[in-house]
């Protein structure tokens, strides 16, 4: 066979190997352990609507319509450029380190694309943070909402790992892109 046919393998360096293979060890025992004491099917369909409530295509739509039936263009804009930062920081991120999801993960994920199949970073995870981030510091909801946004924006990072979608580590890189996101929408907001 003529060497174009043939796909190259990726050559991983030996320490991101290593470490790679401890995040997958320490996932694995870490959703065994919360398996063990709570069975996560018992809990499966709560994390499941964490997933839906964070997924990108509901959020877009609730903001376009805000674009068009509320007022607040300060807001919508924002938001808008925020989701769409998100969305092509993960996928270009996803598309170069093609991350497989863990072996255990169950393919039943809402609306998904060919980019879904890879698990680095968090998606979701980017996503939550942002919008803890956004509706906490840079456009402030009433501060009443601050800690169920904050513990909203943790659940659906912990059920990242426990629906199997994700390693430790992809969900962990998933919040720092989340919060280096804000800094960038911050930087730029448009008033």
């Amino acid at each position: 066979r003529d060497r174009m046919d043939t796909p190259a393998k990726r050559n991983i360096p030996s320490g991101l190997k290593s470490l790679l293979e401890l995040d997958v060890k320490l996932t694995k025992e870490f959703v065994e352990a919360v398996n063990k004491k709570y069975p996560i099917v018992n809990y499966r369909q709560y994390m499941k609507h964490l997933e839906i409530s964070c997924h990108g295509v509901p959020w877009f739509m609730f903001t376009i319509a805000g674009l068009y039936m509320i007022d607040l263009p300060e807001l919508w804009v924002n938001l808008l450029l925020a989701l769409l930062l998100d969305i092509v920081l993960v996928a270009i991120t996803k598309a170069f380190t093609r991350r497989r999801r863990p072996a255990y993960n169950i393919d039943d994920l809402f609306l998904t694309t060919s980019i879904d199949k890879f698990s680095f970073p968090s998606g979701h995870a980017t996503r939550a943070v942002l919008l803890a981030v956004f509706f906490v510091s840079l456009y402030p909801v009433f501060f009443l909402f601050f800690l169920p946004i904050v513990v909203w924006s943790s659940a659906v990072c912990v059920s990242r790992v426990l629906l199997g979608r994700h390693h430790i580590l992809d969900v962990l890189c998933g919040v720092m892109m989340g919060l280096l996101e804000a800094v960038i929408i911050n930087k730029f907001w448009v008033t």
